[in-house]
Parts: structure tokens; C-alpha cells; sequence
């Protein structure tokens, strides 16, 4: 562990007791050691004398949500808390009673990482540090529930709504793509795509302000107008760039898709022939070039 808490110190070798709690936390619970296994696995195997139901619960540690949650409401001894990255419900307690929970309100926000508590159904635990914030903080607290949402969005889809949602929003975000674009893919050089992609972002955005036009006069809206998406340079740098919409894959971009798409066209050598294994051979032997099925819309996979 000490590696760990080290790195997070930096130069100054300056580490404050929350976030040094959060690192020992994240260590037992969550750190792999190099045979694959937790601090928590190898607790359990130690320990002969635990219960089944005190074995159930230690390994449930393995997997705990840590996230920004608002106070719903305090009920007896617990806070009922909602994720703000899930839009789950957890139903939490304390190891040291209701004391741990005196100065937090409701409406305020706690940064926690919570455990189950198989004894007692529904019911989560504190584990390391808790970090309290005001209401008057909502702002700074939806950014970075944000950020956190678009880092690990496996914490978004530990809700099974959300993944439905997902699945809903993206197959309307591709339908809009496509009415825009006229199709799910595109073969252009990579300027002229960063043109296309920024259009379609700009023509999404005018759309959601103009559903929202009391919003959009109470406050100044930046972004619209500037360019919205730059290509990195390994892309910038291509000859072609295929943009493709998939129906289960989303949006992506392929450097030089255009001439690979060629080589599939007319697969027949032209000019001198390249020796087998050099960087110009390419073997298209055995690929099945399926098309898509029209009732989906999706390719198959032998046109991946």
C-alpha cells in the first residue's frame, strides 16, 4: 500500500487524512495484489471461524459503490441517499451510529464509498472516509457527478434503467445521425468529416435549445457556433477517415477507411504483387463480405 499513498502525497509528500482513508479503503476493498486476489479475499480464506453469512458479507465488499450521493431524507438511525450517477437508492448506516451522520441536512451531498450489508436486505454500510457538502454547493457537485458519470460509466449502468435508457437514447441519437448525414457511414477526408461531425453537433444543439426556449432566455448559452469536435492527430494525419454509426457499437472512426473499403471492392492485385507477410500484403482469403440486414440495420459480422 505504501506505493499507493506515495504517488498520491507527490513531491510535497503531503497527504490529507480523507483522501489518505480513501486510498487504504480503495486498497483493502478493491486493490488486486499480483496473484489476482483482494486483501478481502485473503481475510476470508485466514479466517476459519467466520460464519457463512459473515463470508457472504466480507466478499459483497469486493464490489462497493463509491459515488456523489444528495441526502433524501435521515430515518432513525440511517440517511436514505440517492446516487447521483446511478439514480439509485441506498438505505445507509454507520458502524459508529447516528452520530456519524450529525451536520448533514438534507439536500446536502455526501462523497462516500458504501457496502451491503447482507444481513440486512437493502441496507449499506459507510466504509472510509465521508465527505459532507451543502446545498448551496449543487453546482459544483452536478460537475463533477458529470465527470464521474463520463470517466466509469459502469457506475451509471449498475441501474439497469439506465442501461434501457441508454440503449433508447443512442438508437435515437443514430436515427438523428442518419437523417442529417443520409447514412450510417461516410468515407471523407479528415477535414471535411470534422466539418460534417461539427454541423451535426451544431444542428443537435439549435434543436435542444429550440425545445427549451423559456431556458435558453433566462441564461447564455456558450458553445453554439464554435467548433465542437477536432479529429487527434493519428486520425488527423489519414488519408480518409470512415465515420460509422453503428446500431450496438455507436459512433466510430477508422483511419483509412477508404482504402480499405477499395481493397474490399476490387480485391484483385494491381501492380507489382507484395511477398506474403510484408506491410503491403493484405490476405482477404475467407473474409465474407455479408451485407447488412436491411430489417436491423446492423452489419453482419462478417463486415465488421
Amino acid at each position: 500500500m505504501t506505493p499507493l499513498l506515495l504517488e498520491a502525497a507527490g513531491p510535497a509528500r503531503q497527504l490529507d487524512e480523507g483522501e489518505a482513508i480513501r486510498i487504504t479503503d480503495h486498497f483493502i476493498l478493491r486493490y488486486r495484489l499480483p496473484d489476482g486476489s483482494t486483501v478481502v479475499d485473503r481475510f476470508v480464506v485466514g479466517r476459519k471461524d467466520l460464519t457463512p453469512s459473515d463470508r457472504e458479507m466480507l466478499l459483497g465488499w469486493r464490489d462497493p459503490v463509491e459515488g456523489i450521493f444528495e441526502i433524501q431524507r435521515k430515518d432513525g438511525d440511517a440517511v436514505v441517499l440517492l446516487d447521483l450517477v446511478s439514480d439509485l437508492e441506498y438505505r445507509t448506516y454507520s458502524n459508529v451510529g447516528r452520530s456519524a451522520f450529525r451536520g448533514v441536512s438534507k439536500g446536502g451531498f455526501l462523497h462516500t464509498c458504501l457496502v451491503p450489508l447482507h444481513s440486512a436486505d437493502g441496507a449499506w454500510l459507510v466504509s472510509g472516509a465521508m465527505s459532507y457538502y451543502p446545498r448551496s454547493s449543487a453546482t459544483d457537485i452536478a460537475q463533477a457527478a458529470l465527470e464521474l458519470a463520463a470517466n466509469q460509466p459502469e457506475l451509471v449502468f449498475r441501474n439497469p434503467r439506465m442501461i434501457e435508457q441508454g440503449w433508447r437514447r443512442m438508437g435515437e441519437e443514430r436515427a438523428a445521425f442518419v437523417e442529417f448525414c443520409g447514412s450510417d457511414e461516410s468515407v471523407l477526408p479528415p477535414a471535411e468529416a470534422e466539418d460534417l461531425l461539427n454541423a451535426y453537433y451544431r444542428h443537435r444543439q439549435e434543436a435542444a435549445v429550440a425545445a427549451q426556449p423559456g431556458r435558453a432566455r433566462r441564461r447564455r448559452l456558450p458553445g453554439l457556433g464554435l467548433p465542437l469536435f477536432e479529429f487527434p492527430g493519428e486520425l488527423a494525419d489519414s488519408d480518409t477517415i470512415g465515420v460509422i454509426y453503428d446500431q450496438v457499437d455507436g459512433l466510430n472512426f477508422y483511419a483509412d477507411y477508404g482504402m480499405l473499403r477499395d481493397l474490399f471492392a476490387d480485391p484483385a492485385p494491381h501492380g507489382p504483387r507484395a511477398a506474403p507477410g510484408s506491410a503491403a500484403h493484405v490476405s482477404v482469403r475467407g473474409v465474407d463480405r455479408a451485407p447488412a440486414d436491411p430489417s436491423s440495420g446492423r452489419r453482419s459480422s462478417g463486415d465488421r
